[in-house]
């Protein structure tokens, strides 16, 4: 059962992540972040508070997984979940990386 968790958890992680990450972004965008006092450079900065502890989380996934403490007795398992995880990196930076980079509320 914990092989599932250590298969499964860095891109349940990324897709959490982007979910969170783009919702915010609607809030930030709608009547009801301005409304809240939420302006467009407080949101850019939130997002980017966001993105960043996102990429945190998956590189934190990486290293936990790679401690003796988390690693799979099974080799097999351990080099596919370091793949995955390495895969979620990388998914995180790009997928949210527009969050950063573009304006926001076209």
């Amino acid at each position: 059962m914990k092989d599932i968790l250590r298969l499964s958890l860095p891109l349940s992680v990324w897709i959490a992540a982007f979910s969170g990450v783009y919702g915010l972004e609607g809030v930030v965008c709608s009547d009801r972040g301005a409304g809240a006092g939420l302006g467009l450079g407080q949101g850019r900065a939130v997002l980017v508070v966001a993105w960043v502890v996102a990429i945190a989380v998956q590189v934190g996934l990486i290293f936990g997984l790679r401690t003796p403490r988390f690693a799979s007795a099974q080799p097999w398992v351990q080099r596919v979940s370091m793949i995955l995880a390495c895969v979620a990196l990388v998914a995180t930076v790009w997928s949210l990386l527009p969050v950063v980079t573009t304006s926001l509320c076209l």
